[in-house]
C-alpha cells in the first residue's frame, strides 16, 4: 500500500504544480492530496502539525485565488463586465498555451470592458491589466505553495533525496 500511496503522492504533486498555471486544474488542493497520501504512509517523516499548516496554507491560496481576479480587476477601474470578459478570455486561452491563457485573460478583460463602456479605452486597458496582473499573482501564489508541498513529498517518497537536500545546507 505504501508504494501505490508513494506513487500517487507524486502524480498528485506533480499535477498539482502544473495545476497552479492552469486554471481548470486544482493544484494546490491536488499537491495537499498528494501530501496527505505521503502522510499515510507507514515510513512518513511528516508532523501532524504540518499537515495541518498545509491545509490551511491550501484553504488561504484557493480563497484569495478566488476572489483575487475580480478584486484586482475592480481595483484598477474594472466593471463586472471585465471580470467576465476576464474569465472568458481565460477559459478560450486555455485551448492556446500558457500565453494564449495570459493574453486571454487580458484581452478578454479589455473587451468586457469596451463592451461595457465603449468610450474609454484607456479605463479598458486598465482592467487588463488588472486582469493580467491577478492571473500571474494568483498563479505564482499556488505554485509557490505546491512546489512548498511536492518538498514534503519528496522527503517522505525518496528519504535520500531529503539527506542530499539537507547536506546542502549544512
Amino acid at each position: 500500500m505504501d508504494v501505490f500511496l508513494s506513487i500517487l503522492a507524486v502524480l498528485l504533486g506533480i499535477t498539482g504544480m502544473i495545476g497552479s498555471v492552469v486554471p481548470v486544474i486544482p493544484g494546490v488542493i491536488l499537491s495537499f492530496a498528494g501530501l496527505l497520501c505521503t502522510f499515510f504512509c507507514s515510513t512518513s517523516q511528516t508532523a501532524p502539525a504540518t499537515v495541518w499548516i498545509w491545509f490551511a496554507v491550501t484553504a488561504v491560496v484557493s480563497i484569495v485565488d478566488y476572489f483575487l481576479p475580480a478584486y484586482l480587476t475592480k481595483l484598477f477601474g474594472g466593471s463586472r463586465a471585465a471580470v467576465i470578459g476576464a474569465t472568458i478570455g481565460l477559459i478560450v486561452g486555455i485551448f492556446f498555451t500558457p500565453v494564449g491563457m495570459i493574453l486571454g485573460t487580458f484581452l478578454g478583460a479589455v473587451i468586457g470592458e469596451l463592451l461595457h463602456n465603449h468610450d474609454d479605452i484607456g479605463r479598458a486597458i486598465k482592467a487588463g491589466a488588472g486582469s493580467f496582473l491577478s492571473f500571474i499573482v494568483g498563479s505564482g501564489i499556488k505554485l509557490i505553495a505546491a512546489i512548498g508541498m511536492f518538498f514534503y513529498i519528496c522527503r517522505d517518497v525518496f528519504p535520500s533525496f531529503a539527506a542530499w537536500l539537507g547536506s546542502l545546507f549544512s
